[in-house]
């Protein structure tokens, strides 16, 4: 008996004993291949500089060939740097004209040295030293800087040579230096101690800027887009969406002083709730004192237990039935053809034709007698509906105030800072068009905390912010996730009201 007890007592010490070596092992070998893996990231983002080549059939402007200097019609040209050639020109001009450097160390003085471009110069430029106009030979003449956009005249240049230092222009405050990379790059240990001491150098109100734009979205204007911040930032700080994911692109915010970033986003409502889930999962630290705030819609599909709960980010709005519906049709035809969908009249007309097929057809008709929807815990009785609108914001549908509808009734505007969702319901495709225009009233079912939808039988079509997909059986919650800073357009004052304010006040509050 003595034996099988100091049998099993040797068995659990060897037991244990194996465990302790084996965790810090399997930690170590963890740990060796993440590290090369965030290398990769960071090789990169301090990728070697080169021209990224745009070819057109036809410049908008007389041009000339930085290569030969002869005048094109055709060729390509390079977004970041702005240099131009014909087709023949192009290796010459990858070999002998430099593109921006990402990184580039400073000069021995401290400062930064000028990156001129020879010709085509933007119009209505003028010359730094005589401030007199540029580019207007016709020529390859005149240089540009693709840093601070400064211009001079081939003359002019000379008189530069003595004060060649660049300030990187008017958008200095918003863009990462090469000399910041360089530094960051040389680092023996990368820690945002050290990357706040190297922020000293760029300024007070040094906050870089990271674009990114889903080129995907709207009208297929987006590569001209990235093309105009390319050549007024640095272009480590641009990112394409469709090359690259959010959550590699938001790597260089960990080369960054903490909190010091902005985070400028392009595209749809879908590509913003994509960079939220990014900046989320990576846990970066983000300004939180704002009055917008973002809502967790978790999706848990009937029967699959043992499956991960669909989890999505909502900024604006989630919605059940006709919207859904054209939206996705929309989504798979454009995914099919994208470059059908090359303006915002073409975009709306297929929205439009979609929604008069399904006011014939009615996919999403007794929608009252599919789902369940409970406010605050509470159920509540649906009326005959085809579908349901949950709104963040006060805007839905192209600029509709969907919450007070036509203004007939004594609805007060929608909060962003209250912490309530706006439920609504829709009778068809029809009641939607005519809500848009003031026509009717939406079907108002109340305003909670926390909403949960329950699909009980058959596929419906949904959406979150834009992003449609078709679902079967499910339960749907939707609840408080956290807040984010926004940026949000004034409108402008009328003439009326800037007569009304130009008056004297003789107290109480002003409107």
């Amino acid at each position: 008996m003595d034996g099988a007890v100091e049998s099993r007592e040797e068995w659990t010490l060897l037991l244990w004993t194996g465990f302790a070596v084996l965790v810090p092992v399997l930690i170590t070998l963890w740990c060796s291949f993440q590290r090369p893996k965030r290398k990769v990231q960071l090789k990169d983002l301090f990728r070697k500089s080169k021209h990224g080549w745009h070819y057109t059939d036809l410049f908008n402007k007389p041009t000339y060939c930085c290569v030969c200097a002869q005048p094109i019609l055709q060729g390509a040209f390079c977004d970041c740097c702005g240099v131009c050639a014909d087709e023949q020109c192009i290796p010459r001009a990858d070999i002998t004209l430099a593109c921006k450097e990402i990184m580039a160390p400073l000069r021995a003085d401290g400062s930064f040295n000028h990156h001129w471009v020879r010709g085509n110069v933007p119009l209505a430029s003028y010359c730094s030293v005589c401030k007199q106009q540029c580019g207007t030979q016709p020529k390859l003449c005149d240089y540009r800087c693709v840093w601070c956009q400064a211009t001079v005249h081939d003359d002019c240049k000379m008189a530069l040579s003595s004060e060649g230092q660049c300030d990187m222009g008017e958008f200095h405050s918003v863009i990462i230096p090469p000399q910041y990379l360089h530094q960051v790059n040389n680092l023996r240990r990368r820690h945002p101690d050290e990357y706040c001491k190297l922020a000293v150098a760029c300024g007070s109100v040094w906050s870089p800027l990271l674009v990114l734009a889903n080129t995907r979205s709207g009208n297929n204007m987006g590569e001209v887009l990235l093309g105009e911040f390319r050549t007024r930032l640095n272009p480590v700080q641009v990112f394409d969406l469709s090359d690259i994911t959010p959550a590699k692109a938001l790597q260089l915010c960990t080369l960054l002083p903490p909190g010091g970033a902005c985070v400028l986003v392009c595209g749809g409502d879908g590509t913003v709730g994509w960079v939220l889930d990014a900046i989320d999962a990576m846990k970066l630290k983000v300004l939180t004192h704002t009055c917008f705030i973002l809502w967790k819609v978790q999706v848990v599909s009937k029967g699959n237990y043992f499956r991960k709960p669909k989890v999505l980010s909502m900024n604006n709005y989630f919605s059940v039935g006709p919207d859904a519906l054209m939206a996705l049709n929309f989504h798979a035809h454009r995914e099919k053809t994208p470059s059908f969908f090359s303006s915002r009249i073409i975009n709306k007309a297929v929205y439009f034709l979609y929604g008069t097929k399904d006011c014939l057809v009615q996919e999403c008709k007794d929608l009252d007698k599919r789902v369940e929807l409970e406010l605050d815990g509470e159920q509540v009785a649906l009326p005959s509906l085809e579908g349901i609108i949950v709104c963040n914001v006060g805007y839905w549908g192209g600029g509709c105030r969907l919450w007070e509808g036509m203004g007939d009734e004594p609805y007060p505007p929608t909060r962003l800072d209250d912490g309530l969702l706006e439920v609504v319901g829709v009778f068809g495709s029809f009641h939607c068009a005519q809500i848009q225009v003031k026509l009717a009233n939406p079907v108002r079912l109340g305003q909670a905390h926390t909403v949960r939808l329950v699909l009980k039988s058959s596929r419906m079509p949904m959406q979150v912010d834009g992003e449609p997909w078709a679902q079967g059986p499910c339960t749907i919650t939707i609840t408080h996730k956290t807040q984010a800073l926004m940026l949000y357009h004034s409108a402008e004052q009328t003439d009326d009201e800037e007569s009304s304010a130009s008056e004297p006040h003789n107290g109480g509050p002003r409107p």
